[in-house]
């Protein structure tokens, strides 16, 4: 990210490595592979089941609907390989109807895959610190 003009979202220290354990210890955090017989993980996300606290507060606009949801989390890829971003959302869509995401204003990138992946963007949360993320919302259509 910030070699792509992003300094801001991450920085060097997020996420810490107490983070990463924690969410591999819940059985939340995913790696993806390149579909060949490479043993090296080339992106992680982590999907979380629940409530969002951090989503409970969006201001400039509203949720697309108050049902249970799960939270795309912590996107990374090592940038070798293309489409780790489409693989996570297109496994997390197979086994969600309901996904909530957010990320930086200055992470353009993210904002261009989330919404080519369908996501509508929905208004501003705040995450812990208190700093603004721009809030989307995809639902399966029924």
């Amino acid at each position: 990210m910030i070699k792509s003009g992003n300094s801001n979202q991450w920085g060097h220290f997020y996420p810490s490595e107490d983070l990463v354990i924690d969410d591999i210890s819940k059985g939340i955090s995913y790696l993806i592979f390149e579909d060949t017989f490479d043993d090296c993980p080339h992106g992680v996300f982590v999907l979380i089941d629940g409530l969002e606290p951090t989503y409970k507060y969006i201001e400039d606009g509203n949720w697309l609907n108050d049902e249970p949801y799960m939270t795309l989390h912590r996107i990374a890829s090592d940038g070798k390989v293309h489409a780790v971003f489409k693989s996570a959302i297109d496994h997390s869509k197979s086994i969600c109807n309901n996904i909530k995401i957010d990320t930086h204003n200055n992470n353009q990138i993210m904002q261009k895959q989330i919404e080519r992946n369908g996501f509508k963007r929905c208004g501003t949360i705040y995450v812990k610190e208190g700093s603004p993320r721009i809030a989307y919302q995809w639902m399966k259509e029924k």
